[in-house]
Protein backbone atom coordinates (compact mmCIF):
# COMPACT_ATOMS: atom_id res chain seq x y z
CA UNK A 1 0.00 0.00 0.00
CA UNK A 2 3.03 2.39 0.73
CA UNK A 3 4.64 1.32 -2.19
CA UNK A 4 1.30 2.32 -4.14
CA UNK A 5 1.27 5.49 -2.88
CA UNK A 6 4.30 6.51 -3.42
CA UNK A 7 4.71 5.51 -7.11
CA UNK A 8 1.08 7.67 -7.26
CA UNK A 9 3.15 10.73 -5.64
CA UNK A 10 6.13 10.30 -8.06
CA UNK A 11 3.44 10.34 -10.58
CA UNK A 12 1.55 13.21 -9.44
CA UNK A 13 4.60 15.10 -9.28
CA UNK A 14 6.03 14.43 -12.64
CA UNK A 15 2.79 15.35 -14.07
CA UNK A 16 2.62 18.58 -12.24
CA UNK A 17 6.24 19.33 -13.17
CA UNK A 18 5.36 19.02 -16.78
CA UNK A 19 2.27 20.72 -16.97
CA UNK A 20 4.25 23.63 -14.92
CA UNK A 21 7.51 23.42 -18.20
CA UNK A 22 4.48 23.55 -20.53
CA UNK A 23 2.53 26.08 -18.62
CA UNK A 24 5.49 27.95 -19.05
CA UNK A 25 6.69 27.48 -22.49
CA UNK A 26 2.87 29.18 -23.65
CA UNK A 27 4.12 32.12 -21.66
CA UNK A 28 6.90 32.98 -23.81
CA UNK A 29 7.76 33.21 -27.48
CA UNK A 30 11.93 31.35 -27.62
CA UNK A 31 14.38 33.22 -30.45
CA UNK A 32 17.34 31.51 -30.98
CA UNK A 33 20.32 34.33 -31.76
CA UNK A 34 22.45 32.57 -33.69
CA UNK A 35 25.75 35.05 -35.10
CA UNK A 36 29.15 35.51 -35.58
CA UNK A 37 30.78 36.79 -31.95
CA UNK A 38 34.25 35.59 -32.72
CA UNK A 39 36.38 35.13 -35.72
CA UNK A 40 36.48 37.34 -39.03
CA UNK A 41 32.13 38.32 -38.65
CA UNK A 42 32.30 39.49 -34.51
CA UNK A 43 32.12 42.69 -35.55
CA UNK A 44 28.93 41.97 -37.67
CA UNK A 45 27.78 39.60 -35.88
CA UNK A 46 28.25 41.39 -32.04
CA UNK A 47 26.19 44.28 -34.05
CA UNK A 48 23.52 42.41 -34.94
CA UNK A 49 22.73 40.29 -31.38
CA UNK A 50 23.26 43.66 -29.86
CA UNK A 51 20.23 44.92 -31.44
CA UNK A 52 17.91 41.58 -31.35
CA UNK A 53 18.88 42.17 -27.58
CA UNK A 54 18.13 45.91 -27.50
CA UNK A 55 14.71 44.78 -29.33
CA UNK A 56 13.50 42.11 -27.26
CA UNK A 57 14.09 43.93 -24.19
CA UNK A 58 11.99 47.40 -24.81
CA UNK A 59 9.43 44.97 -26.27
CA UNK A 60 9.28 42.70 -23.22
CA UNK A 61 8.97 45.54 -21.39
CA UNK A 62 5.76 47.08 -23.26
CA UNK A 63 4.35 43.62 -22.45
CA UNK A 64 5.58 41.32 -25.32
CA UNK A 65 4.01 40.07 -27.67
CA UNK A 66 0.17 39.13 -27.60
CA UNK A 67 0.72 39.18 -24.02
CA UNK A 68 4.08 36.90 -24.14
CA UNK A 69 7.54 37.84 -23.46
CA UNK A 70 10.25 37.21 -25.74
CA UNK A 71 12.91 34.66 -24.35
CA UNK A 72 15.93 34.85 -26.37
CA UNK A 73 19.36 32.24 -26.16
CA UNK A 74 22.45 33.48 -28.24
CA UNK A 75 24.93 31.04 -29.80
CA UNK A 76 28.57 31.81 -31.43
CA UNK A 77 28.97 30.65 -35.23
CA UNK A 78 32.95 31.56 -35.13
CA UNK A 79 32.18 32.47 -38.71
CA UNK A 80 32.32 29.15 -39.12
CA UNK A 81 29.45 27.55 -41.53
CA UNK A 82 29.40 24.13 -40.29
CA UNK A 83 29.44 25.46 -36.50
CA UNK A 84 26.40 27.91 -38.01
CA UNK A 85 24.38 24.55 -39.11
CA UNK A 86 25.26 22.46 -35.84
CA UNK A 87 23.58 25.49 -33.54
CA UNK A 88 20.66 25.82 -35.76
CA UNK A 89 19.54 22.30 -35.21
CA UNK A 90 20.03 22.88 -31.88
CA UNK A 91 17.96 25.85 -32.02
CA UNK A 92 15.24 23.51 -33.83
CA UNK A 93 15.22 20.64 -31.05
CA UNK A 94 14.81 23.16 -28.12
CA UNK A 95 11.75 24.45 -30.24
CA UNK A 96 12.26 28.23 -30.78
CA UNK A 97 9.32 30.10 -32.68
CA UNK A 98 12.27 31.97 -34.58
CA UNK A 99 15.89 32.04 -35.34
CA UNK A 100 18.03 35.18 -36.22
CA UNK A 101 21.00 35.00 -38.09
CA UNK A 102 23.77 34.03 -39.26
CA UNK A 103 24.88 37.64 -40.75
CA UNK A 104 27.04 35.90 -42.85
CA UNK A 105 25.65 34.75 -46.32
CA UNK A 106 27.85 31.66 -46.28
CA UNK A 107 27.05 30.63 -42.96
CA UNK A 108 22.78 31.08 -43.92
CA UNK A 109 23.29 29.57 -46.74
CA UNK A 110 23.92 26.28 -45.22
CA UNK A 111 22.36 26.48 -41.84
CA UNK A 112 18.73 27.72 -43.39
CA UNK A 113 18.34 24.06 -44.62
CA UNK A 114 17.83 23.48 -40.83
CA UNK A 115 15.40 26.09 -40.30
CA UNK A 116 13.41 25.60 -43.27
CA UNK A 117 12.89 21.45 -42.43
CA UNK A 118 11.63 22.70 -38.87
CA UNK A 119 8.84 25.12 -40.52
CA UNK A 120 11.00 28.06 -38.26
CA UNK A 121 11.25 31.33 -40.12
CA UNK A 122 14.77 32.41 -40.11
CA UNK A 123 16.02 36.27 -40.43
CA UNK A 124 19.11 37.34 -41.65
CA UNK A 125 21.47 40.22 -42.68
CA UNK A 126 22.99 38.53 -45.25
CA UNK A 127 23.28 40.08 -48.80
CA UNK A 128 24.33 37.45 -51.27
CA UNK A 129 21.95 37.20 -53.91
CA UNK A 130 21.39 33.19 -53.83
CA UNK A 131 20.10 32.89 -50.22
CA UNK A 132 16.52 34.18 -51.19
CA UNK A 133 16.69 32.44 -54.87
CA UNK A 134 16.75 28.53 -53.54
CA UNK A 135 12.91 29.06 -52.64
CA UNK A 136 12.92 29.19 -49.24
CA UNK A 137 9.57 29.80 -47.74
CA UNK A 138 11.13 30.44 -44.33
CA UNK A 139 14.19 32.63 -44.64
CA UNK A 140 13.89 36.71 -44.39
CA UNK A 141 16.62 39.42 -44.94
CA UNK A 142 16.72 42.13 -42.23
CA UNK A 143 19.18 43.69 -45.26
CA UNK A 144 18.85 44.51 -48.62
CA UNK A 145 20.18 41.81 -51.04
CA UNK A 146 22.44 42.25 -53.73
CA UNK A 147 19.27 41.94 -56.47
CA UNK A 148 17.79 45.16 -54.72
CA UNK A 149 20.66 47.41 -53.54
CA UNK A 150 23.05 46.83 -56.82
CA UNK A 151 20.61 48.23 -59.09
CA UNK A 152 20.90 51.72 -57.30
CA UNK A 153 24.48 51.72 -56.46
CA UNK A 154 24.91 50.94 -60.33
CA UNK A 155 22.69 54.08 -60.75
CA UNK A 156 25.28 55.84 -59.00
CA UNK A 157 28.41 54.31 -60.25
CA UNK A 158 26.72 55.25 -63.53
CA UNK A 159 27.07 58.48 -63.44
CA UNK A 160 30.49 58.69 -61.88
CA UNK A 161 33.09 56.67 -63.79
CA UNK A 162 33.27 55.48 -67.07
CA UNK A 163 36.12 53.02 -66.45
CA UNK A 164 35.78 51.13 -62.89
CA UNK A 165 38.46 48.61 -61.29
CA UNK A 166 36.28 46.05 -59.24
CA UNK A 167 37.64 44.54 -55.87
CA UNK A 168 35.85 42.30 -54.06
CA UNK A 169 36.32 39.33 -51.44
CA UNK A 170 36.42 35.58 -52.93
CA UNK A 171 33.60 34.44 -50.72
CA UNK A 172 29.64 33.99 -51.55
CA UNK A 173 29.34 37.33 -50.44
CA UNK A 174 31.39 39.04 -52.12
CA UNK A 175 31.31 36.95 -55.42
CA UNK A 176 27.75 37.44 -55.35
CA UNK A 177 28.77 41.11 -55.54
CA UNK A 178 31.11 40.89 -57.87
CA UNK A 179 28.84 39.08 -60.32
CA UNK A 180 25.90 41.41 -59.28
CA UNK A 181 27.80 44.79 -60.24
CA UNK A 182 30.07 42.92 -63.18
CA UNK A 183 26.22 42.04 -64.84
CA UNK A 184 24.86 45.91 -64.11
CA UNK A 185 27.97 47.30 -66.08
CA UNK A 186 27.67 45.30 -69.05
CA UNK A 187 25.66 47.69 -72.32
CA UNK A 188 26.00 50.40 -69.50
CA UNK A 189 28.03 54.26 -69.55
CA UNK A 190 30.91 52.17 -67.13
CA UNK A 191 33.24 49.63 -68.60
CA UNK A 192 35.05 46.80 -66.28
CA UNK A 193 38.51 47.69 -66.72
CA UNK A 194 39.94 45.53 -63.57
CA UNK A 195 38.63 42.46 -61.82
CA UNK A 196 40.48 41.77 -58.67
CA UNK A 197 39.77 38.75 -56.06
CA UNK A 198 40.87 38.87 -51.96
CA UNK A 199 40.86 36.38 -49.52
CA UNK A 200 38.57 37.15 -46.16
CA UNK A 201 41.03 37.66 -43.73
CA UNK A 202 43.29 39.00 -46.21
CA UNK A 203 45.74 41.50 -44.47
CA UNK A 204 47.76 42.91 -46.89
CA UNK A 205 46.12 44.83 -49.84
CA UNK A 206 49.38 46.28 -51.77
CA UNK A 207 49.35 43.96 -54.74
CA UNK A 208 45.27 44.26 -55.25
CA UNK A 209 45.63 47.88 -54.61
CA UNK A 210 48.93 48.40 -57.46
CA UNK A 211 46.60 45.99 -60.17
CA UNK A 212 43.63 49.02 -59.35
CA UNK A 213 46.05 51.96 -60.24
CA UNK A 214 47.71 50.00 -63.51
CA UNK A 215 44.48 49.45 -64.65
CA UNK A 216 44.17 53.14 -64.65
CA UNK A 217 40.02 52.79 -63.65
CA UNK A 218 38.02 56.30 -63.17
CA UNK A 219 36.86 54.86 -60.07
CA UNK A 220 36.97 51.52 -57.86
CA UNK A 221 34.49 49.43 -56.31
CA UNK A 222 35.51 47.31 -53.31
CA UNK A 223 33.30 44.66 -51.57
CA UNK A 224 35.07 43.03 -48.91
CA UNK A 225 34.14 42.44 -44.94
CA UNK A 226 34.66 44.97 -42.60
CA UNK A 227 37.76 44.89 -41.79
CA UNK A 228 39.39 44.14 -45.08
CA UNK A 229 37.58 47.26 -45.85
CA UNK A 230 39.67 49.16 -43.65
CA UNK A 231 43.05 47.82 -44.55
CA UNK A 232 42.14 48.33 -48.63
CA UNK A 233 41.27 52.01 -47.32
CA UNK A 234 44.73 52.18 -45.87
CA UNK A 235 46.55 51.00 -48.96
CA UNK A 236 44.78 52.95 -51.69
CA UNK A 237 45.53 56.32 -49.08
CA UNK A 238 49.77 54.76 -48.58
CA UNK A 239 49.55 54.84 -52.49
CA UNK A 240 48.23 58.03 -53.27
CA UNK A 241 44.84 57.03 -54.95
CA UNK A 242 43.11 60.12 -55.40
CA UNK A 243 39.91 59.24 -57.45
CA UNK A 244 36.76 58.31 -55.95
CA UNK A 245 36.38 54.75 -53.51
CA UNK A 246 32.62 53.10 -53.76
CA UNK A 247 31.25 50.54 -52.47
CA UNK A 248 28.02 49.18 -50.55
CA UNK A 249 27.18 49.42 -46.93
CA UNK A 250 30.39 47.39 -45.39
CA UNK A 251 32.72 49.89 -46.92
CA UNK A 252 31.92 52.78 -44.22
CA UNK A 253 30.64 51.24 -41.39
CA UNK A 254 31.60 52.58 -37.95
CA UNK A 255 34.16 49.88 -37.47
CA UNK A 256 35.76 50.35 -41.21
CA UNK A 257 35.90 54.12 -39.95
CA UNK A 258 37.23 53.28 -36.91
CA UNK A 259 40.04 51.14 -37.98
CA UNK A 260 40.81 52.58 -41.59
CA UNK A 261 41.11 56.35 -39.62
CA UNK A 262 41.51 59.10 -41.92
CA UNK A 263 41.90 56.82 -44.28
CA UNK A 264 38.16 56.22 -44.76
CA UNK A 265 37.50 59.67 -45.52
CA UNK A 266 36.10 60.18 -48.85
CA UNK A 267 34.57 56.71 -49.24
CA UNK A 268 31.13 56.67 -50.57
CA UNK A 269 28.73 53.93 -50.26
CA UNK A 270 25.22 52.82 -50.73
CA UNK A 271 23.71 51.81 -47.29
CA UNK A 272 20.47 50.44 -46.89
CA UNK A 273 21.03 51.22 -42.86
CA UNK A 274 22.94 53.42 -41.36
CA UNK A 275 22.09 55.54 -37.66
CA UNK A 276 23.43 58.72 -39.37
CA UNK A 277 19.62 58.73 -41.61
CA UNK A 278 16.65 60.51 -39.77
CA UNK A 279 14.23 57.59 -39.26
CA UNK A 280 16.92 55.93 -37.48
CA UNK A 281 18.83 58.09 -35.44
CA UNK A 282 16.12 58.23 -32.57
CA UNK A 283 17.73 54.02 -32.57
CA UNK A 284 21.03 54.75 -32.68
CA UNK A 285 21.04 57.21 -29.56
CA UNK A 286 19.30 54.45 -27.81
CA UNK A 287 21.66 51.45 -28.67
CA UNK A 288 24.84 53.55 -27.97
CA UNK A 289 22.75 54.90 -24.56
CA UNK A 290 22.71 51.08 -23.87
CA UNK A 291 26.61 49.72 -25.50
CA UNK A 292 28.53 52.74 -24.79
CA UNK A 293 29.47 52.53 -28.87
CA UNK A 294 27.83 53.64 -32.15
CA UNK A 295 26.14 50.65 -33.93
CA UNK A 296 26.79 49.63 -37.53
CA UNK A 297 23.89 48.57 -39.96
CA UNK A 298 24.22 45.48 -38.67
CA UNK A 299 22.43 46.45 -35.29
CA UNK A 300 19.25 48.11 -37.38
CA UNK A 301 19.38 44.68 -38.79
CA UNK A 302 19.05 42.40 -35.64
CA UNK A 303 16.52 45.31 -34.02
CA UNK A 304 14.19 45.94 -36.87
CA UNK A 305 14.14 41.87 -37.55
CA UNK A 306 12.72 41.54 -34.05
CA UNK A 307 10.26 43.94 -34.87
CA UNK A 308 9.27 42.63 -38.26
CA UNK A 309 8.12 39.18 -36.55
CA UNK A 310 6.23 40.77 -33.80
CA UNK A 311 4.18 42.68 -36.69
CA UNK A 312 3.98 39.74 -38.31
CA UNK A 313 2.64 37.44 -35.13
CA UNK A 314 0.33 40.24 -34.35
CA UNK A 315 -0.95 40.15 -38.08
CA UNK A 316 -1.92 36.66 -37.87
CA UNK A 317 -3.30 36.66 -34.09
CA UNK A 318 -1.35 33.69 -33.15
CA UNK A 319 1.47 31.84 -32.78
CA UNK A 320 1.61 29.92 -35.85
CA UNK A 321 5.44 29.46 -37.22
CA UNK A 322 3.83 28.75 -40.55
CA UNK A 323 0.95 30.90 -40.97
CA UNK A 324 3.52 34.02 -40.05
CA UNK A 325 6.14 33.06 -42.64
CA UNK A 326 3.07 32.93 -44.72
CA UNK A 327 1.86 36.59 -43.87
CA UNK A 328 5.42 37.50 -44.42
CA UNK A 329 5.59 37.23 -48.11
CA UNK A 330 4.06 40.11 -50.16
CA UNK A 331 3.53 42.30 -46.95
CA UNK A 332 4.46 45.71 -46.01
CA UNK A 333 4.23 46.85 -42.69
CA UNK A 334 4.79 50.39 -41.94
CA UNK A 335 6.81 52.48 -39.03
CA UNK A 336 3.12 54.58 -38.33
CA UNK A 337 1.82 51.38 -37.34
CA UNK A 338 4.78 49.61 -36.27
CA UNK A 339 7.55 52.26 -35.19
CA UNK A 340 10.05 49.12 -34.56
CA UNK A 341 10.35 49.03 -38.39
CA UNK A 342 11.65 52.08 -38.46
CA UNK A 343 11.11 52.66 -41.77
CA UNK A 344 8.13 51.63 -44.27
CA UNK A 345 9.42 47.77 -45.18
CA UNK A 346 7.99 45.58 -48.11
CA UNK A 347 8.94 41.88 -47.84
CA UNK A 348 8.01 40.02 -51.70
CA UNK A 349 7.42 36.61 -52.28
CA UNK A 350 10.90 35.23 -51.61
CA UNK A 351 11.54 36.93 -48.44
CA UNK A 352 13.56 40.15 -49.87
CA UNK A 353 13.09 43.51 -48.48
CA UNK A 354 12.64 46.90 -50.03
CA UNK A 355 12.30 50.31 -48.61
CA UNK A 356 14.24 53.41 -49.00
CA UNK A 357 18.23 53.66 -48.60
CA UNK A 358 20.78 56.11 -48.59
CA UNK A 359 23.89 57.32 -50.05
CA UNK A 360 26.77 58.31 -47.60
CA UNK A 361 30.30 59.72 -47.56
CA UNK A 362 32.84 59.79 -44.65
CA UNK A 363 33.87 63.07 -43.87
CA UNK A 364 35.68 63.87 -40.81
CA UNK A 365 35.35 60.54 -39.54
CA UNK A 366 31.87 60.29 -39.80
CA UNK A 367 29.05 58.96 -41.99
CA UNK A 368 27.01 62.00 -43.68
CA UNK A 369 24.29 60.89 -45.66
CA UNK A 370 24.44 62.58 -48.50
CA UNK A 371 21.13 61.64 -50.60
CA UNK A 372 18.03 58.90 -49.88
CA UNK A 373 17.13 56.81 -52.52
CA UNK A 374 13.66 55.94 -52.93
CA UNK A 375 12.34 52.10 -53.03
CA UNK A 376 13.17 50.17 -56.07
CA UNK A 377 10.14 49.07 -56.35
CA UNK A 378 8.25 52.90 -56.18
CA UNK A 379 7.06 54.45 -59.15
Amino acid sequence: MQKRFTLQLLAACALGAACATTALAQQVVKIANIVELSGAGATAGTNFKNGVELAVKEINAAGGILGRKIQSATYDTQSNPGVAKGLTQKAVDEEVFAIFGPVFSGSIMVSMAESRRAEVPNFTGGEAASITQQGNPYVFRTSFGQSTSFPKLARYINGKAKTLAVVYVNNDFGKGGRDAIVKLMEGSPTKVVADISTNQGQIDFSAAVLAVKQSNADAVFVYTNEEESARALREFRKQGWTKPIIGETTLTGQKVIELAGEAANGAVAHVGLTVDAPPTQAFGAKFQKEYNYVSDHNGIKGYTGVHVLKAAIEKVGKFDRVAVAQALKNVTFTAKQHPGVLMDVSFDDKGDIDRESFMVEVKNGKQVVVSTLPPLGKK
